[in-house]
This record gives structure tokens, C-alpha cells and sequence, in this order.
């Protein structure tokens, strides 16, 4: 079993930046072992793919909308998985989920369907 904790979230206005963070915690978890990734929700809308970290190759796919602007990055000696979120937009406000699983293969990154282990989700609010 894993348990993911996102933490990070707040109320910002466009332009600023946030970091959010995702500890996880559990026997046998390690990022060679686990992908990890970050979804988010916005209002009305279905969760959709930010970025990931394949456990195989270290290869951090990121969704098109927030290329250049969202890097994802982890710390091995916390366990940790962070989005760093630059020059935020209004569009941005959603719930930001962190979530893993272990034995995905790269095509399934993208994917929610991929990941059995998911986070509570921290609220990010971007005012124009």
C-alpha cells in the first residue's frame, strides 16, 4: 500500500507561482518502483493529465497546456514529488491530485485508468 499527502495548494493571483508537493509513504515505495504523476479537476470539468515520472526511464511527460510554464521533479531523500507551477493563469484553478502506481508502462502515463493510488487533493485558486 502507498498513502500520497499534496500539500502546496493556496489562492494566488496570475502571474505568481506555487510548488506544489506530494510525500508518499508506504513499504517498498520508491521512484524506481512507482511512477508518480499529477492530474487536476477543475470546476465542471473531467480530470485531465498535468505531468508524470516513469519509474523505468525517468521520462516526465507534461501535458501541452502547461509546458514551459509546470516542471515536475521529485526528492528521493523525502519521497517526494513536486510541481512547480510558473506565470499561473486563471485556467489553472482546479484540484491538483498526485497519484501512483507501480508496474505502469509508459504508454499508460498519461492515463488515470493507469494509477491505483491517488492523493486527497489540494485547491489551487488563480484570480485574474
Amino acid at each position: 500500500q502507498v498513502q500520497l499527502e499534496e500539500s502546496g495548494g493556496g489562492s494566488v493571483q496570475a502571474g505568481d507561482s506555487l510548488t506544489l508537493s506530494c510525500t508518499a509513504s508506504g513499504s517498498g515505495f520508491s521512484f524506481t518502483r512507482y511512477a508518480m504523476a499529477w492530474f487536476r479537476q477543475a470546476p465542471g470539468k473531467e480530470r485531465e493529465f498535468v505531468a508524470a515520472l516513469s519509474q523505468r526511464t525517468g521520462s516526465r511527460p507534461i501535458s501541452d497546456s502547461v509546458k514551459g510554464r509546470f516542471t515536475i521533479s521529485k526528492d528521493k531523500t523525502k519521497n517526494t514529488l513536486i510541481l512547480q507551477m510558473n506565470d499561473l493563469k486563471p485556467e489553472n484553478t482546479a484540484v491538483y491530485y498526485c497519484a501512483s502506481a507501480a508496474g505502469i508502462i509508459m504508454t499508460q502515463l498519461r492515463f488515470q485508468s493507469g494509477y491505483n493510488y491517488w492523493g486527497q487533493g489540494t485547491q489551487v485558486t488563480v484570480s485574474s
